[in-house]
């Protein structure tokens, strides 16, 4: 029963979110200083044009009328269409939505994967030569540019070893000669559901580098919450009392202090989701990743509104999705949880 009221207020919570953002994002584009008529009238548009697309655009309606009927198309998944490019929002989002979430899953499970274990792995060795390389490997992973370690990555892995691509999603002989249908828009999942093993394995390899950029500094913060969390859990009774019963000391690390320590760490893999969504426009960018990130800053700069209210309202719901899932984990993980 307790369960049921935390997860029932946890997706309220989550709708007032939502909801918030939606008028947030509505508020900010009426005191934006650019005029949406004269941008989606064309270049050089005269008065009767932008007058024309006032009307076409709904502008010339009273404040609340306009508000209902944006909420309403957001809700509806009615984007509309871009001001610039006069292509359906929905259409672009269909294309450029897939691939960065396929790039922020993937390194939130790297960091998850990498964080957690790095993190029990140094608490069980506490004050070891392994301990200080991990805390500095963690503080590494957090203090270093998002940038410098792309590149260095690509230095590495791309030109002195060769063996990672260096950018892009797909080689060019496949996106040439034999692209890969689209099904979902995730290449992996694509890939697997046409049967083509050889294109999984390039999709695979494409995004390993952009993916271990965006996984470092969550993965740097899941390692030190762990290892704060279980230091604190190992030193309590009923792990010296396991111990003593001489149960193995690997189903005593992640059988019982890791379900105790793990809390803040799925907190950080929830934040670090965010982090991958709205901080991948310049991992897109060097690794050349047709996502929503180089599509999104295209649109800021040429101050295209309805393509940054679809995509801020579209990642929102991303987010909070995720971190629904991360709260409903841990209630499980933890009982404890959802009696708070």
């Amino acid at each position: 029963m307790d369960l049921a009221r935390y997860i029932l207020r946890r997706a309220l919570l989550s709708a007032f979110v939502v909801m918030g953002v939606t008028f947030l994002v509505f508020v900010v584009a009426q005191v934006v200083p650019s005029d949406p008529a004269a941008l989606y009238a064309g270049p050089r548009p005269n008065a009767e044009q932008i007058e024309k697309a006032r009307v076409t655009l709904n502008l010339d309606a009273p404040l609340p009328e306009r508000f209902a009927r944006f909420a309403v198309s957001m809700a509806t998944g009615d984007f509309g269409v871009s001001y610039k490019s006069r292509r359906l929002i929905s259409q672009d989002l269909r294309v450029y939505l897939p691939a960065t979430l396929e790039l922020a899953v993937s390194s939130t499970l790297l960091a998850l994967l990498i964080g957690i274990p790095a993190g029990v792995a140094t608490a069980a060795r506490q004050g070891s030569w392994g301990d200080r390389l991990g805390s500095l490997g963690s503080i590494l992973a957090v203090a270093m540019p998002t940038f410098f370690f792309a590149m260095l990555l690509q230095m590495i892995f791309a030109s002195w070893l060769g063996i990672l691509p260096l950018s892009g999603r797909l080689s060019r002989e496949i996106s040439i000669s034999d692209p890969l249908p689209f099904i979902t828009g995730f290449n992996l999942i694509d890939a697997m559901l046409a049967g083509r093993p050889q294109v999984f394995v390039d999709a695979l390899w494409h995004l390993i580098l952009p993916a271990l950029t965006l996984a470092a500094y969550p993965a740097g913060i899941a390692m030190r919450l762990t290892r704060s969390a279980m230091i604190d859990i190992l030193s309590r009774r009923h792990i010296t009392a396991a111990r003593a019963l001489g149960l193995p000391e690997r189903r005593i690390l992640y059988g019982h202090a890791l379900r105790n320590a793990v809390g803040p760490a799925l907190t950080m893999i929830g934040l670090s989701f965010a982090f991958a969504l709205t901080g991948s426009v310049l991992v897109e960018i060097i690794f050349a990743w047709p996502g929503l990130g180089r599509y999104v800053s295209d649109s800021i700069l040429s101050k295209d509104f309805p393509v940054i209210a679809a995509a801020t309202l579209v990642v929102t719901v991303c987010y909070v999705l995720m971190n629904l899932v991360i709260d409903l984990t841990q209630a499980v993980v933890d009982p404890r949880v959802a009696l708070k």
